[in-house]
């Protein structure tokens, strides 16, 4: 790979962060548009499979534990979608636990981060799986 083949977000890159919980979401929106991001909320699965084809994020933040669509259905649905498998999903747990990460992994998710985050663990996690 060559230097202008370099794969780490830049500023204005597009990220979707899906969480049931609007404190999480707000935290996250507020923390990303600091790091020079573009941000969409999505409260669950169904929000963000709509708001998808639009918004073409380069980076999606899934929560695990949400209503109607878990995480690991929601982050299935978007790596199976051939515009969109490429797109880092990055999953978001209160539960720092083992199988979770490896259930994330089986449904094709890159990382995990735990909940709460701080803006320097979010900003990491981009800089390290952004588009």
């Amino acid at each position: 790979m060559s230097d202008n083949e370099n794969t780490a977000p830049s500023a204005g890159s597009k990220v979707l962060v899906i969480d049931d919980s609007n404190t999480i979401r707000r935290s996250a929106e507020i923390f990303l548009k600091q790091g020079g991001f573009t941000v969409m909320l999505a409260e669950d699965g169904f929000d963000a499979l709509a708001k998808l084809g639009d918004f073409k994020p380069d980076l999606v933040f899934c929560d695990i534990l949400m209503p109607r669509l878990d995480g690991y259905q929601t982050c299935a649905i978007i790596k199976r979608n051939p515009e969109f498998a490429h797109v880092p999903v990055i999953m978001l747990s209160s539960k720092d636990g083992l199988f979770d990460k490896a259930r994330g992994r089986m449904v094709g998710s890159q990382d995990y981060l735990t909940k709460p985050f701080t803006k320097d663990q979010l900003l990491q996690a981009v800089r390290q799986h952004g588009a």
